[in-house]
């Protein structure tokens, strides 16, 4: 069993409207946007990084906004609900803030004895607030999202699967225990995680995959200390029959991908180097930082690429 992973590190889902993006996260759910880049990959597409004040492992859900994108559809083989943290007793407040902000799809509710807020984001994407009892992580806060109340970070992330099995025994290699069983849903936790200590996992064998657009979960991330653990981890998986890919310089922490066998894409990322390696921890996120070998597209970019501020 490994002992180098330590909790989630980011949640990664894919968005139609950036603006709406930056909009939700940062004024009705009152995180911090860390940084503005764009994808890899496609470089016409932003990557968007929230969390709280330095993005630090274990807080961060990031978007791809791609501006023709379809709706995705809901299924198995994917993340389900993305949890964020809060105090107990606060979730008076939150209903009455996310209500004046108009998100939708609340509903109050209790998961392994834990009280928690559904609702939904603004691509239909799935995410709960749940109280937690002394969660000392230091939050971001806002004009409207005060210190008593703020998200602390992730909670969880839940698994929707047609067979639980070989995923769970997978978790269980990576360090997670079962905690708890009840309705289906099985909670899988690490004893000294990062705060983002929680996988759940509900089967579902007569639901049918998933299809990755707007609202879905593209990834789920992984935290290890540094690069010295992945590879140990990396080595590991691949030793177990786990396809991996080599490493990948992400800028800001150092990345590898697999498949699980339930379907849903596992990241392995390092806390090193942070996102204040190219910008001041004050000013994180202000600014547009592009990977090196895309930063000859930054004329087109900076002109064609949506306003993140615009009304």
């Amino acid at each position: 069993m490994l002992d180098q992973i330590k909790g989630l590190h980011h949640v990664t889902s894919m968005a139609k409207d950036a603006h709406n993006n930056n909009q939700f996260f940062t004024k009705k759910l009152g995180l911090r946007r860390v940084k503005q880049t764009v994808n890899f990959d496609e470089p016409s597409v932003y990557h968007l990084y929230y969390g709280d004040e330095k993005g630090t492992p274990g807080s961060v859900m990031t978007y791809f906004p791609f501006p023709n994108i379809a709706r995705g559809q809901f299924g198995t083989g994917e993340v389900g609900t993305t949890a964020f943290s809060v105090p107990e007793n606060t979730l008076d407040l939150w209903s009455e803030h996310l209500t004046k902000n108009g998100v939708s799809g609340l509903s109050r509710g209790a998961t392994f004895g834990q009280k928690r807020l559904d609702f939904t984001g603004p691509e239909g994407d799935s995410f709960s607030l749940v109280e937690t009892r002394d969660d000392v992580r230091a939050p971001w806060t806002t004009e409207t999202v005060s210190y008593a109340f703020a998200i602390r970070g992730f909670h969880s992330a839940s698994l929707r699967l047609r067979d639980a099995g070989a995923t769970e025994e997978l978790l269980k290699f990576m360090g997670y225990e079962e905690v708890d069983k009840h309705g289906g849903i099985s909670r899988l936790g690490l004893a000294n995680g990062n705060g983002a200590d929680f996988i759940d996992i509900e089967t579902l064998p007569d639901v049918g995959f998933g299809r990755l657009g707007a609202g879905s979960v593209h990834h789920i991330a992984f935290a290890v200390e540094n690069r010295a653990k992945q590879l140990e981890v990396r080595k590991a998986l691949m030793d177990t029959g786990y396809q991996v890919t080599p490493v990948i310089d992400r800028d800001y922490f150092w990345a590898i991908y697999f498949r699980t066998p339930g379907g849903v894409l596992f990241e392995i990322a390092t806390n090193e180097p942070g996102f204040d390696r190219d910008e001041d921890t004050k000013h994180l996120g202000e600014a547009l930082k592009l990977p090196i070998q895309h930063e000859h597209l930054r004329p087109y970019l900076e002109q064609h690429l949506q306003p993140l501020e615009s009304a």
